[in-house]
C-alpha cells in the first residue's frame, strides 16, 4: 500500500505580552517519508519543541559527552554544532522561538544554564512539558494549540515575575543582542561593543555568562541560520546550485562560498549541497494561523 505523503505547517505570533520572549509558534506535520535523519542545527533560539505524535529521538546529541535520549518536551541551550534527531517518516509537533534573553523571565535561569544540552522541559518546570504535550495532543485544532502555548507560557512569566525570579536581562546586553540580530551577526565585536559603550572583554563575559557563547560564535551562529534557511527556501528560477550558493554568501556577509561552505561544515556538519539532499520536503509555505489575542 502507497502511503501519501504529507509536509504541513502552520505558524502564528504569539500574544502581545509573549513580546520579546517568544518570536513566533510554528507547528508542523510530516508524514508518509522514508525513515531517516533531521539535522537539529544551531540557531539564535533556544531549541524549544513540544512533540504531538512520537518523542523526539535524539540519537546524537550537540555535546558529544551527553547520551542519545528520548523526548516529549526538549528544552535546550543555544549551541554551536548539529544535534541528529531520529524518525520513522513521521513527525508532529510545535517548535517555539524562545529567546535566549528570555530565559530567566520564563525559567528562572540563565540560557547558559542550558548551553550546548538538551534536557526535558519537565526537569526544568515540573508538570509544564507533561501538560503541554498533553493539551497539544487532545487538539487538532492549530489555533487551539497555539492558544495552549500562550497560555502556559504566560503563567510561567506571572509565576517568576511573583517569585522575584523574572527578571530580564539588562538593557545593554539586551541592546547588543538586539544589534547583533539586526545585522544578520555580521556586526563585528569591536563595534558591538561601541554600540552599548563597554569593552569588548565585557561584553564577551557578558555574553557567556547569560548566553553560554561569546558574541563572535553568536554571530556566526545568526548567519548560519539565514544562509541555512535561504539554501531551504525556494530556489529562484533557472539559477544553477553554483549561482545560487555564490548569491547567498554574498547576502550572509561571507568572503565567498568556499567560506560559506566551511561555516555550514564546522556548524551543522555539512556541506550545503549535503544538507538540501538530506532535507524532507519543505514546508516553508505555512499557513499562517490567526488570532493571537
Amino acid at each position: 500500500m502507497v502511503v501519501e505523503q504529507e509536509a504541513f505547517s502552520a505558524s502564528r505570533q504569539p500574544a502581545p505580552a509573549l513580546t520579546g520572549v517568544v518570536d513566533g509558534y510554528h507547528g508542523y506535520r510530516l508524514a508518509g517519508f522514508p525513515p531517516g535523519l533531521h539535522r537539529g542545527a544551531p540557531s539564535r533560539h533556544m531549541t524549544f519543541i513540544v512533540a504531538i505524535g512520537p518523542e523526539i529521538d535524539v540519537v546524537r546529541q550537540t555535546d558529544p559527552g551527553q547520551r542519545p535520549r528520548r523526548y516529549r518536551a526538549v528544552l535546550s541551550g543555544l549551541q554551536a554544532s548539529a544535534a541528529l534527531i531520529a524518525h520513522d517518516g513521521y513527525q508532529e509537533g510545535v517548535a517555539i522561538e524562545l529567546r535566549p534573553l528570555a530565559c530567566r523571565a520564563v525559567f528562572g535561569l540563565p540560557a547558559r544554564a542550558l548551553w550546548n544540552t538538551s534536557v526535558e522541559l519537565d526537569e526544568v518546570v515540573d508538570g509544564v512539558g507533561r501538560e503541554l504535550a498533553e493539551r497539544l495532543h487532545d487538539t487538532a485544532d492549530w489555533s487551539a494549540r497555539f492558544d495552549a502555548c500562550d497560555d502556559v507560557l504566560l503563567r510561567l512569566l506571572a509565576t517568576r515575575r511573583r517569585s522575584g525570579r523574572g527578571t530580564g536581562a539588562e538593557p545593554a546586553l539586551a541592546a547588543a543582542w538586539s544589534a547583533l540580530e539586526r545585522s544578520g551577526g555580521t556586526l563585528g565585536v569591536a563595534s558591538l561593543a561601541d554600540h552599548v559603550g563597554w569593552s569588548r572583554q565585557h561584553l564577551r563575559t557578558r555574553f557567556v555568562d547569560e548566553v553560554g557563547l561569546a558574541p563572535k560564535l553568536a554571530g556566526r551562529v545568526m548567519r548560519v541560520e539565514r544562509a541555512r534557511q535561504l539554501l531551504l527556501g525556494p530556489a529562484p528560477v533557472g539559477d544553477s546550485e553554483g549561482s545560487r550558493l555564490a548569491d547567498i554568501a554574498v547576502r550572509c556577509g561571507y568572503y565567498d562560498q568556499a567560506h560559506l561552505t566551511r561555516e555550514f561544515v564546522d556548524l551543522i556538519g555539512c556541506p550545503p549541497g549535503q544538507l538540501l539532499a538530506e532535507d524532507l520536503p519543505s514546508v516553508q509555505d505555512a499557513e499562517t494561523v490567526a488570532g493571537a489575542p
